[in-house]
Protein backbone atom coordinates (compact mmCIF):
# COMPACT_ATOMS: atom_id res chain seq x y z
CA UNK A 1 0.00 0.00 0.00
CA UNK A 2 3.24 2.63 0.72
CA UNK A 3 4.02 1.58 -2.70
CA UNK A 4 1.07 2.50 -4.50
CA UNK A 5 0.30 5.95 -2.47
CA UNK A 6 4.15 6.99 -3.28
CA UNK A 7 3.39 5.96 -7.09
CA UNK A 8 0.11 8.46 -7.25
CA UNK A 9 2.02 11.01 -4.95
CA UNK A 10 1.75 10.50 -1.29
CA UNK A 11 -0.04 12.70 0.71
CA UNK A 12 -0.58 15.23 -1.88
CA UNK A 13 -2.90 12.99 -3.41
CA UNK A 14 -4.04 11.21 0.28
CA UNK A 15 -7.71 11.59 -1.43
CA UNK A 16 -7.10 9.81 -4.60
CA UNK A 17 -5.29 7.88 -2.91
CA UNK A 18 -8.26 6.59 -0.22
CA UNK A 19 -10.59 6.04 -3.14
CA UNK A 20 -8.71 3.65 -4.91
CA UNK A 21 -7.35 2.09 -1.82
CA UNK A 22 -11.14 1.49 -1.06
CA UNK A 23 -12.09 0.45 -4.30
CA UNK A 24 -9.09 -2.42 -4.27
CA UNK A 25 -9.26 -4.05 -1.47
CA UNK A 26 -13.02 -3.59 0.21
CA UNK A 27 -15.60 -3.47 -2.25
CA UNK A 28 -18.90 -3.27 -0.47
CA UNK A 29 -21.10 -5.35 -0.52
CA UNK A 30 -23.88 -3.20 -1.45
CA UNK A 31 -21.89 -2.61 -4.87
CA UNK A 32 -22.49 -6.22 -5.33
CA UNK A 33 -24.78 -6.61 -8.15
CA UNK A 34 -26.70 -10.14 -8.83
CA UNK A 35 -24.08 -11.64 -11.24
CA UNK A 36 -21.30 -10.80 -9.21
CA UNK A 37 -23.94 -12.16 -6.45
CA UNK A 38 -25.05 -15.24 -8.02
CA UNK A 39 -20.91 -15.93 -9.11
CA UNK A 40 -19.86 -15.93 -5.19
CA UNK A 41 -22.87 -18.17 -4.81
CA UNK A 42 -21.57 -20.73 -7.28
CA UNK A 43 -18.05 -20.40 -6.48
CA UNK A 44 -18.84 -21.50 -2.63
CA UNK A 45 -21.20 -24.25 -3.24
CA UNK A 46 -18.83 -26.03 -5.98
CA UNK A 47 -15.26 -24.62 -4.88
CA UNK A 48 -15.05 -23.87 -8.98
CA UNK A 49 -16.16 -20.96 -11.10
CA UNK A 50 -19.26 -21.40 -13.35
CA UNK A 51 -19.53 -21.39 -16.79
CA UNK A 52 -20.47 -18.08 -18.68
CA UNK A 53 -23.61 -20.36 -19.78
CA UNK A 54 -24.59 -21.31 -15.85
CA UNK A 55 -23.67 -18.10 -14.57
CA UNK A 56 -26.32 -16.24 -16.79
CA UNK A 57 -29.08 -18.74 -15.96
CA UNK A 58 -28.24 -18.30 -12.30
CA UNK A 59 -28.29 -14.26 -12.09
CA UNK A 60 -31.69 -14.91 -14.16
CA UNK A 61 -33.50 -16.79 -11.41
CA UNK A 62 -32.01 -14.61 -9.13
CA UNK A 63 -33.37 -11.49 -10.55
CA UNK A 64 -36.49 -13.67 -10.55
CA UNK A 65 -36.18 -14.34 -6.83
CA UNK A 66 -35.68 -17.74 -7.32
CA UNK A 67 -32.19 -18.12 -5.02
CA UNK A 68 -32.66 -21.84 -4.32
CA UNK A 69 -32.89 -23.12 -7.95
CA UNK A 70 -29.57 -20.76 -8.37
CA UNK A 71 -28.51 -22.39 -6.23
CA UNK A 72 -29.63 -25.98 -6.85
CA UNK A 73 -28.11 -25.13 -10.31
CA UNK A 74 -24.70 -24.67 -8.35
CA UNK A 75 -24.76 -27.82 -6.72
CA UNK A 76 -25.78 -29.56 -10.04
CA UNK A 77 -21.95 -29.09 -10.41
CA UNK A 78 -20.19 -32.48 -9.84
CA UNK A 79 -17.86 -30.54 -8.31
CA UNK A 80 -20.05 -29.80 -4.88
CA UNK A 81 -19.71 -33.48 -4.67
CA UNK A 82 -16.43 -34.85 -5.10
CA UNK A 83 -14.77 -31.54 -3.76
CA UNK A 84 -16.84 -29.76 -1.52
CA UNK A 85 -18.96 -32.23 0.15
CA UNK A 86 -15.81 -34.33 0.37
CA UNK A 87 -13.51 -31.83 1.72
CA UNK A 88 -16.65 -31.35 4.41
CA UNK A 89 -17.17 -34.95 5.03
CA UNK A 90 -13.55 -36.55 5.49
CA UNK A 91 -12.47 -34.40 8.68
CA UNK A 92 -15.22 -36.30 10.44
CA UNK A 93 -13.52 -39.44 9.47
CA UNK A 94 -10.77 -39.68 11.49
CA UNK A 95 -9.60 -38.76 14.91
CA UNK A 96 -6.79 -36.22 13.15
CA UNK A 97 -9.84 -34.12 11.76
CA UNK A 98 -7.55 -34.77 8.36
CA UNK A 99 -9.10 -33.23 5.65
CA UNK A 100 -6.58 -35.05 3.05
CA UNK A 101 -7.89 -38.37 4.35
CA UNK A 102 -8.54 -40.54 0.97
CA UNK A 103 -11.92 -41.09 0.09
CA UNK A 104 -13.76 -44.06 2.03
CA UNK A 105 -17.27 -45.18 2.85
CA UNK A 106 -17.96 -43.18 5.80
CA UNK A 107 -17.61 -40.04 3.08
CA UNK A 108 -18.92 -41.58 0.14
CA UNK A 109 -22.08 -42.40 1.73
CA UNK A 110 -22.73 -38.96 3.91
CA UNK A 111 -21.75 -37.66 -0.11
CA UNK A 112 -24.70 -40.44 -1.24
CA UNK A 113 -26.94 -39.90 1.16
CA UNK A 114 -26.85 -35.48 0.42
CA UNK A 115 -26.96 -36.29 -3.66
CA UNK A 116 -30.21 -38.47 -2.98
CA UNK A 117 -31.93 -35.76 -0.62
CA UNK A 118 -31.60 -38.67 2.38
CA UNK A 119 -33.34 -37.58 5.64
CA UNK A 120 -30.08 -36.51 7.41
CA UNK A 121 -30.54 -37.98 10.39
CA UNK A 122 -30.39 -41.33 8.68
CA UNK A 123 -26.33 -40.89 8.55
CA UNK A 124 -26.83 -42.08 12.64
CA UNK A 125 -29.00 -45.14 12.04
CA UNK A 126 -29.57 -46.06 8.40
CA UNK A 127 -28.61 -49.17 6.74
CA UNK A 128 -26.93 -47.59 3.84
CA UNK A 129 -23.57 -47.90 2.03
CA UNK A 130 -22.73 -45.96 -1.18
CA UNK A 131 -20.47 -47.97 -3.57
CA UNK A 132 -18.72 -47.48 -7.03
CA UNK A 133 -21.52 -48.16 -9.78
CA UNK A 134 -20.64 -50.63 -12.88
CA UNK A 135 -19.41 -47.88 -14.97
CA UNK A 136 -16.38 -47.37 -12.49
CA UNK A 137 -13.48 -49.65 -13.38
CA UNK A 138 -12.13 -50.09 -9.74
CA UNK A 139 -11.99 -53.25 -7.13
CA UNK A 140 -14.98 -54.29 -5.85
CA UNK A 141 -16.12 -53.49 -2.55
CA UNK A 142 -14.45 -55.11 0.16
CA UNK A 143 -15.08 -54.99 4.10
CA UNK A 144 -11.14 -55.45 4.36
CA UNK A 145 -9.99 -52.81 2.08
CA UNK A 146 -10.52 -49.50 1.19
CA UNK A 147 -9.12 -50.44 -2.29
CA UNK A 148 -12.51 -49.89 -3.95
CA UNK A 149 -12.78 -46.12 -2.78
CA UNK A 150 -9.06 -45.39 -2.93
CA UNK A 151 -9.24 -45.97 -6.74
CA UNK A 152 -11.95 -43.74 -7.30
CA UNK A 153 -10.18 -40.92 -5.57
CA UNK A 154 -7.02 -41.62 -7.54
CA UNK A 155 -9.22 -41.53 -10.68
CA UNK A 156 -10.63 -38.54 -10.26
CA UNK A 157 -14.45 -40.26 -10.41
CA UNK A 158 -17.11 -38.05 -10.92
CA UNK A 159 -18.81 -38.97 -7.69
CA UNK A 160 -22.22 -37.37 -8.41
CA UNK A 161 -22.40 -39.93 -11.14
CA UNK A 162 -20.56 -43.07 -9.48
CA UNK A 163 -22.16 -43.53 -6.76
CA UNK A 164 -24.95 -46.29 -5.76
CA UNK A 165 -26.90 -46.75 -3.12
CA UNK A 166 -26.81 -50.19 -1.40
CA UNK A 167 -26.91 -51.62 2.51
CA UNK A 168 -24.33 -52.56 4.99
CA UNK A 169 -26.21 -55.67 5.49
CA UNK A 170 -26.14 -56.25 1.49
CA UNK A 171 -22.39 -56.16 1.52
CA UNK A 172 -20.91 -56.78 5.33
CA UNK A 173 -21.80 -59.54 7.80
CA UNK A 174 -23.92 -57.41 10.22
CA UNK A 175 -28.11 -57.45 10.24
CA UNK A 176 -29.74 -55.05 9.41
CA UNK A 177 -31.15 -54.04 12.73
CA UNK A 178 -27.22 -53.50 14.03
CA UNK A 179 -26.41 -50.69 11.53
CA UNK A 180 -26.03 -47.70 12.39
CA UNK A 181 -25.24 -45.47 9.63
CA UNK A 182 -22.01 -44.12 9.56
CA UNK A 183 -20.94 -45.41 12.73
CA UNK A 184 -21.10 -48.95 11.33
CA UNK A 185 -19.12 -48.27 8.18
CA UNK A 186 -16.02 -49.43 8.04
CA UNK A 187 -13.53 -46.21 7.89
CA UNK A 188 -15.41 -45.18 11.12
CA UNK A 189 -14.67 -48.70 12.88
CA UNK A 190 -11.03 -48.08 11.65
CA UNK A 191 -10.90 -45.17 13.68
CA UNK A 192 -13.11 -45.36 16.63
CA UNK A 193 -13.38 -48.68 16.98
CA UNK A 194 -10.18 -49.96 16.87
CA UNK A 195 -8.36 -50.79 19.50
CA UNK A 196 -9.92 -48.65 23.11
CA UNK A 197 -12.85 -49.04 24.90
CA UNK A 198 -15.61 -48.02 22.21
CA UNK A 199 -15.91 -44.86 24.12
CA UNK A 200 -14.34 -43.41 21.18
CA UNK A 201 -16.81 -43.83 18.66
CA UNK A 202 -19.06 -42.33 21.19
CA UNK A 203 -17.14 -38.99 21.73
CA UNK A 204 -16.30 -38.21 18.24
CA UNK A 205 -19.70 -39.27 17.03
CA UNK A 206 -20.70 -35.96 19.45
CA UNK A 207 -17.61 -34.03 18.39
CA UNK A 208 -18.68 -34.24 14.47
CA UNK A 209 -22.20 -34.62 14.86
CA UNK A 210 -23.37 -32.76 17.86
CA UNK A 211 -20.63 -30.02 17.79
CA UNK A 212 -19.68 -30.79 21.34
CA UNK A 213 -17.00 -32.65 22.91
CA UNK A 214 -17.45 -34.61 26.20
CA UNK A 215 -16.25 -31.29 28.35
CA UNK A 216 -18.91 -29.28 27.31
CA UNK A 217 -21.58 -31.80 28.78
CA UNK A 218 -19.99 -32.42 31.94
CA UNK A 219 -22.43 -33.17 34.52
CA UNK A 220 -21.58 -34.49 38.49
CA UNK A 221 -25.28 -34.68 39.15
CA UNK A 222 -26.28 -37.61 37.28
CA UNK A 223 -26.25 -41.24 38.69
CA UNK A 224 -22.59 -42.99 38.28
CA UNK A 225 -24.46 -46.59 38.89
CA UNK A 226 -23.02 -47.57 35.22
CA UNK A 227 -19.90 -46.08 35.31
CA UNK A 228 -17.69 -48.92 34.16
CA UNK A 229 -15.20 -50.86 36.15
CA UNK A 230 -12.19 -49.38 34.41
CA UNK A 231 -12.81 -46.23 35.42
CA UNK A 232 -10.94 -45.45 39.07
CA UNK A 233 -12.87 -44.21 41.44
CA UNK A 234 -10.05 -42.78 43.50
CA UNK A 235 -7.32 -41.70 40.86
CA UNK A 236 -3.83 -40.91 42.09
CA UNK A 237 -5.59 -42.15 45.59
CA UNK A 238 -8.05 -38.55 45.67
CA UNK A 239 -11.87 -39.87 45.33
CA UNK A 240 -12.53 -36.22 45.42
CA UNK A 241 -10.98 -36.37 41.42
CA UNK A 242 -13.24 -38.75 40.53
CA UNK A 243 -16.44 -37.32 42.12
CA UNK A 244 -16.10 -34.09 41.17
CA UNK A 245 -14.51 -34.53 37.35
CA UNK A 246 -14.18 -37.81 36.24
CA UNK A 247 -18.27 -38.75 36.96
CA UNK A 248 -19.19 -35.69 35.24
CA UNK A 249 -18.27 -37.72 31.60
CA UNK A 250 -18.58 -41.19 32.80
CA UNK A 251 -22.31 -41.14 34.11
CA UNK A 252 -23.82 -39.95 30.82
CA UNK A 253 -20.84 -41.32 28.49
CA UNK A 254 -20.55 -45.04 29.39
CA UNK A 255 -24.55 -46.00 29.84
CA UNK A 256 -24.69 -44.42 26.45
CA UNK A 257 -21.82 -45.97 24.76
CA UNK A 258 -23.16 -49.51 26.25
CA UNK A 259 -24.87 -49.52 22.94
CA UNK A 260 -21.49 -50.15 21.20
CA UNK A 261 -20.46 -53.31 23.29
CA UNK A 262 -20.78 -55.47 20.62
CA UNK A 263 -18.74 -53.84 17.93
CA UNK A 264 -14.50 -53.90 17.77
CA UNK A 265 -12.18 -53.35 14.56
CA UNK A 266 -10.85 -56.68 14.09
CA UNK A 267 -7.16 -56.89 12.66
CA UNK A 268 -3.60 -58.32 12.51
CA UNK A 269 -1.69 -56.37 15.26
CA UNK A 270 2.07 -58.06 14.54
CA UNK A 271 1.34 -58.34 10.59
CA UNK A 272 -0.97 -54.91 9.77
CA UNK A 273 -0.24 -52.45 12.98
CA UNK A 274 -2.39 -50.07 11.43
CA UNK A 275 -5.29 -52.28 10.11
CA UNK A 276 -5.02 -51.38 7.17
CA UNK A 277 -6.52 -55.18 6.21
CA UNK A 278 -8.93 -54.68 9.05
CA UNK A 279 -12.66 -55.19 9.14
CA UNK A 280 -15.60 -54.30 10.97
CA UNK A 281 -17.02 -57.49 13.42
CA UNK A 282 -20.31 -57.78 15.05
CA UNK A 283 -21.13 -60.68 17.54
CA UNK A 284 -24.48 -61.62 16.34
CA UNK A 285 -26.97 -63.49 18.48
CA UNK A 286 -25.22 -66.91 19.65
CA UNK A 287 -21.18 -65.69 19.11
CA UNK A 288 -19.78 -66.10 22.58
CA UNK A 289 -17.03 -64.14 23.34
CA UNK A 290 -14.82 -66.46 25.59
CA UNK A 291 -13.30 -63.82 27.33
CA UNK A 292 -16.64 -62.05 28.78
CA UNK A 293 -18.92 -65.14 28.32
CA UNK A 294 -21.30 -63.09 26.50
CA UNK A 295 -22.24 -61.47 22.98
CA UNK A 296 -19.71 -58.30 24.93
CA UNK A 297 -16.75 -57.86 22.95
CA UNK A 298 -13.68 -58.20 25.05
CA UNK A 299 -12.26 -54.90 25.46
CA UNK A 300 -15.23 -53.90 27.87
CA UNK A 301 -13.31 -55.69 30.15
CA UNK A 302 -10.20 -53.68 29.85
CA UNK A 303 -8.57 -52.71 32.87
CA UNK A 304 -12.02 -54.15 35.11
CA UNK A 305 -9.33 -54.50 37.98
CA UNK A 306 -9.28 -50.84 38.45
CA UNK A 307 -12.87 -50.88 40.38
CA UNK A 308 -14.23 -54.55 40.51
CA UNK A 309 -17.46 -53.15 42.16
CA UNK A 310 -17.89 -50.65 38.92
CA UNK A 311 -20.34 -51.45 36.17
CA UNK A 312 -19.43 -54.50 33.94
CA UNK A 313 -21.60 -54.54 30.78
CA UNK A 314 -23.27 -58.02 29.95
CA UNK A 315 -25.18 -56.52 26.80
CA UNK A 316 -25.95 -53.55 24.83
CA UNK A 317 -28.95 -52.04 26.69
CA UNK A 318 -28.07 -48.12 26.94
CA UNK A 319 -29.51 -45.46 28.92
CA UNK A 320 -29.45 -41.18 28.26
CA UNK A 321 -29.26 -40.21 31.67
CA UNK A 322 -28.60 -36.78 29.87
CA UNK A 323 -32.32 -36.72 29.36
CA UNK A 324 -32.41 -35.02 32.77
CA UNK A 325 -29.88 -32.37 34.53
CA UNK A 326 -27.88 -29.92 32.78
CA UNK A 327 -28.24 -31.48 29.60
CA UNK A 328 -31.27 -31.82 28.97
CA UNK A 329 -31.11 -28.33 27.17
CA UNK A 330 -29.26 -30.62 24.10
CA UNK A 331 -33.12 -30.87 23.24
CA UNK A 332 -33.96 -34.33 23.03
CA UNK A 333 -37.27 -36.24 21.54
CA UNK A 334 -39.65 -36.90 24.09
CA UNK A 335 -41.60 -39.37 21.73
CA UNK A 336 -38.88 -41.59 21.82
CA UNK A 337 -37.69 -43.28 24.53
CA UNK A 338 -35.00 -42.73 26.99
CA UNK A 339 -33.86 -46.75 26.89
CA UNK A 340 -32.77 -49.12 23.84
CA UNK A 341 -30.51 -51.56 22.86
CA UNK A 342 -27.67 -51.04 20.34
CA UNK A 343 -26.09 -48.51 18.03
CA UNK A 344 -29.38 -48.24 15.63
CA UNK A 345 -31.41 -46.88 18.24
CA UNK A 346 -28.90 -44.93 20.44
CA UNK A 347 -27.99 -43.69 16.86
CA UNK A 348 -31.67 -42.37 16.44
CA UNK A 349 -31.65 -40.82 20.47
CA UNK A 350 -28.72 -38.93 19.07
CA UNK A 351 -29.99 -37.62 15.46
CA UNK A 352 -33.74 -36.37 16.78
CA UNK A 353 -32.19 -33.87 18.86
CA UNK A 354 -32.08 -30.61 18.57
CA UNK A 355 -28.81 -30.26 19.12
CA UNK A 356 -27.95 -32.22 16.57
CA UNK A 357 -29.75 -30.31 14.00
CA UNK A 358 -28.66 -26.75 15.20
CA UNK A 359 -25.12 -28.57 15.16
CA UNK A 360 -25.34 -29.71 10.74
CA UNK A 361 -27.03 -26.34 10.24
CA UNK A 362 -24.16 -24.23 11.85
CA UNK A 363 -21.48 -26.87 10.30
CA UNK A 364 -22.80 -25.95 6.68
CA UNK A 365 -22.85 -22.26 7.57
CA UNK A 366 -19.62 -22.28 8.35
CA UNK A 367 -18.29 -24.33 5.53
CA UNK A 368 -20.06 -21.72 2.85
CA UNK A 369 -19.92 -18.50 4.23
CA UNK A 370 -16.20 -19.36 5.67
CA UNK A 371 -16.82 -17.83 9.30
CA UNK A 372 -18.76 -18.90 12.15
CA UNK A 373 -21.89 -17.43 13.38
CA UNK A 374 -20.59 -13.70 14.39
CA UNK A 375 -23.84 -11.96 15.28
CA UNK A 376 -27.81 -11.44 16.60
CA UNK A 377 -28.62 -11.40 12.69
CA UNK A 378 -26.22 -14.66 12.52
CA UNK A 379 -28.29 -16.40 15.11
CA UNK A 380 -31.52 -15.75 13.65
CA UNK A 381 -30.44 -16.84 10.72
CA UNK A 382 -28.99 -20.19 12.25
CA UNK A 383 -32.31 -20.93 14.11
CA UNK A 384 -34.51 -19.98 10.72
CA UNK A 385 -32.67 -22.54 9.08
CA UNK A 386 -32.92 -24.90 11.56
CA UNK A 387 -36.63 -24.93 11.75
CA UNK A 388 -36.18 -25.38 8.03
CA UNK A 389 -34.33 -28.34 7.89
CA UNK A 390 -36.05 -29.84 10.65
CA UNK A 391 -39.71 -29.22 9.18
CA UNK A 392 -38.65 -30.12 5.78
CA UNK A 393 -37.12 -33.82 5.68
CA UNK A 394 -33.87 -32.99 6.86
CA UNK A 395 -32.79 -32.11 3.82
CA UNK A 396 -29.10 -30.93 3.67
CA UNK A 397 -29.20 -29.34 0.69
CA UNK A 398 -31.78 -26.74 1.53
CA UNK A 399 -29.32 -25.77 4.41
CA UNK A 400 -26.69 -25.12 1.75
CA UNK A 401 -28.33 -23.47 -0.60
CA UNK A 402 -30.12 -20.71 2.32
CA UNK A 403 -26.76 -20.22 3.54
CA UNK A 404 -24.86 -19.50 0.13
CA UNK A 405 -28.12 -16.97 -0.35
CA UNK A 406 -27.59 -15.86 3.34
CA UNK A 407 -23.88 -15.16 2.83
CA UNK A 408 -23.64 -14.19 -1.22
CA UNK A 409 -22.92 -10.40 -0.51
CA UNK A 410 -20.20 -11.51 1.46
Amino acid sequence: MKYLAKQIGGSKNILCWAFIAATLFTIPSAYSGTREQAKRIHDRLAGVPPSSIVLEQMENLMTDGKAREAADLAMSNPAFYSVTLKNWITPWTNEDSDVFAPLNDYTATVIGIVRDDIDFRQILSGDLLYIANASAAVPAYSINSNAHYQALEDQSANLKEVLQATTQSALTAIPADATAGVMTTRAAAKSYFKDGTNRAMFRFTLINHLCTDLEGLKDTSRSPDRVRQDVSRSPGGDSRIFNNSCVGCHSGMDPLAQAFAYYNYEYNLNGDPDGEQGSLQYNQAGDIDAATGSRVQKKYQINSNNFPYGFSTNNDNWSNYWRQGLNKNLGWDESLPATGSGAKSMGQELANSQQFATCQVTKVFENICLRSPQNAADRTQITHMTNTFTSTGYNIKQVFADSADYCKGE
